[in-house]
């Protein structure tokens, strides 16, 4: 008996991935659920498990292979071993897959659109890019237009220059190439979406750490024996953007359409480093957990992302999203928006500089300097500045986060 092994469903509005690699060989044995092939999407890497126990008696798509939901990877027959697999026939190279969303070029010239209707998020995407998604020639299932196709759709004209040279590169022996992962042409595309869709500004602030500091270096120890996790400075941030976000609503809506969205609960993103890429995990409704339940959240986040185990339902549906350059060493930059979001907030390094007291002394501090990044399509800069006066101030006095002040 032979035993498929398909693409499982993964996520609304994701309907193709990559193959990033297989764990298995022709011939080998397999034990049921045992992760076979790793797929890659453009949010999240996802292990696809044994259906059956047996041997992996062939392999359709091969590793770099584009995949849709649904199409069969391999097969799984009777056995339990390479000795009880019949002859394997070579990884079939997948059949000549649709573009890549992000990175691939535009469609042949002779392609016409075929009129299938647009997937959602790509029709969602042609409104807010002011593409016609009828006149697209749809690389879905059906001909249907995909995200990517509204994206090539929008960038033909750039995409008309050559994007290499036509001869040979004069130093290519000391060069590597590799291609990009779906997850880094999904990074590209995505910020570069939110350049081109936003009105995006960003204002700058400073804040004093000391007070900040004094609490945390009074409590860490035992805020960790009683919680079981440490005491960073991300919950402070969380909890004083939620308290500049109630009072600045527009800094947590979004623009759908022609309509303003103001969201009364806060999920805030935390952007997290990943060998694999930036990827921003969800702390959910982190306006009723507690300083020890967000620092859980982050810690428990942060550490999926970086084995590869995020979820689509730990990235998607942020409201606001902090970013911390900080634990790099930058000084100062200006973060881009996480579409559809309308602000970002950047925290940066901490570091001693001379600053005047309001009694005139001067006293080395240990200041940072903070930066919103927002749509100035929803927010004015009344609202921006005065949301980051508001963060400020919670964290150069800590007291206020807890007594709602």
């Amino acid at each position: 008996m032979t035993t498929q092994i398909t693409v499982p469903t993964l996520g609304e509005s994701v309907t193709e991935a990559t193959i990033a690699k297989w764990f298995k060989n022709v011939g080998d044995a397999v034990k049921a659920d045992e992760p076979l092939v790793e797929l890659e999407t453009d949010k999240v890497t996802v292990e696809v498990p044994a259906p059956a126990a047996g041997v992996l008696t062939e392999i359709v798509a091969a590793a770099g292979a584009t995949v849709e939901v649904g199409a069969v990877l391999g097969s799984i027959g009777a056995g339990s071993g390479a000795a009880a697999a019949p002859a394997a026939k070579p990884a079939a190279a997948a059949p000549a897959a649709a573009p890549a969303p992000v990175a691939a070029p535009a469609p042949a010239p002779a392609a016409a659109p075929t009129g299938a209707p647009a997937f959602p998020a790509a029709a969602k995407l042609a409104a807010d890019m002011g593409v016609n998604p009828v006149a697209i020639a749809g690389s879905g299932k059906g001909g249907r237009v995909t995200k990517g196709d509204v994206l090539a759709a929008a960038a033909a004209p750039a995409a008309a220059a050559p994007k290499a040279p036509s001869g040979p590169r004069a130093k290519a022996d000391l060069e590597d190439r590799v291609a990009m992962t779906r997850l880094r042409r999904t990074i590209a595309n995505r910020l570069k979406e939110a350049q081109n869709t936003a009105a995006m500004l960003t204002t700058f602030n400073e804040v004093d750490m000391t007070a900040l500091f004094a609490v945390r270096n009074q409590y860490k120890d035992q805020f960790e024996k009683r919680h079981a996790t440490k005491l960073g400075f991300m919950s402070f941030f969380v909890k004083a953007c939620i308290s500049a976000l109630k009072d600045w609503p527009a800094v947590n809506a979004e623009i759908d359409g022609t309509d303003l969205v103001y969201k009364k609960y806060y999920d805030i993103g935390v952007a997290v480093g990943t060998p694999q890429g930036l990827v921003v995990p969800v702390v959910r409704d982190a306006d009723k957990l507690s300083f020890a339940g967000v620092e859980q959240a982050i810690a428990g986040l942060g550490k999926k992302a970086r084995d590869g185990k995020l979820s689509m339902e730990d990235m998607t549906g942020g409201t606001f999203t902090i970013s911390n350059g900080g634990v790099y060493g930058s000084l100062m930059s200006t973060p881009i928006l996480n579409a559809p979001q309308s602000g970002i907030l950047g925290m940066h390094k901490v570091q001693q500089r001379p600053m005047v007291m309001p009694d005139g002394k001067i006293e080395a501090r240990p200041m940072m300097y903070l930066a919103l990044s927002y749509d100035h399509r929803i927010i004015d800069g009344r609202e921006a500045v005065s949301f980051l006066v508001r963060v400020k101030e919670c964290i150069e006095d800590p007291q206020r986060i807890l007594l709602d002040m």
